[in-house]
C-alpha cells in the first residue's frame, strides 16, 4: 500500500539527518549543558534540581509526573491591603453579630413555646377537675363495703378548692 522513502546509499545524507546529528553532536560535547539539568534545586528562591535520570515507572505510566512533597511546595499567600484586612473583619463582626442575635431569638421563641405550653396543660387540668362529678363520701364505712373496680375510681381530692352545691 505505501512505499516508506529510501535513503540514499553509500555515504550521501539527507540534508535534514545531517542537521540533527550536528545538534546531537553538538549537545553531547557541551558537559555543562548536562550537568545544569542534572543539578537544578530549589534553593533559598533560586530554582537547581538534583533529579537523576528517572527511569521508566512499573506502572509503565511514563506520562504521570512524579509526586511532590506538601510541605515542599510553596505556597504563595495573597497578602491584601490593611483596608481589605480591616473590611474583612469588619464583616466577620457583622455576620457574627448577626448569626448570634438569631440564635438568641431562636432561644427565646422556644422558651416562650415552653411556656405557653405549660400554661395550657396547667389550664387543662384545672378545666378538667371543674368539669368532674363530685361526690362527697360522709361515712367511710361505705369504703369497706366497696367493690375493688369501685376503689380504684375514687380519688382524693382538696375540698378547700371543690365547691360543694
Amino acid at each position: 500500500m505505501g512505499r516508506t522513502k529510501k535513503t540514499p546509499t553509500k555515504g550521501v545524507k539527507a540534508p535534514e539527518v545531517e542537521e540533527t546529528e550536528k545538534m546531537e553532536t553538538e549537545l553531547s560535547n557541551d558537559p555543562d549543558a548536562k550537568v545544569e539539568e542534572q543539578t537544578e534545586k530549589k534553593v533559598g528562591g533560586k530554582k537547581k534540581t538534583d533529579s537523576l535520570p528517572r527511569g521508566v515507572p512499573k506502572s509503565g505510566r511514563v506520562w504521570k509526573t512524579q509526586k511532590q512533597k506538601f510541605s515542599t511546595i510553596k505556597k504563595s499567600l495573597n497578602r491584601g491591603s490593611v483596608e481589605k484586612k480591616e473590611q474583612l473583619r469588619q464583616e466577620m463582626k457583622q455576620v457574627k453579630e448577626l448569626s448570634r442575635s438569631i440564635k438568641e431569638q431562636k432561644k427565646n421563641e422556644k422558651e416562650q413555646q415552653k411556656l405557653r405550653r405549660e400554661e395550657n396543660e396547667k389550664r387543662k387540668l384545672e378545666n378538667q377537675q371543674k368539669s368532674e362529678i363530685v361526690q362527697i363520701i360522709k361515712n367511710p364505712a361505705k369504703l369497706k363495703r366497696i367493690r375493688k373496680k369501685q376503689l380504684r375510681m375514687i380519688e382524693k381530692r382538696d375540698l378547700s378548692k371543690v365547691k360543694a352545691i
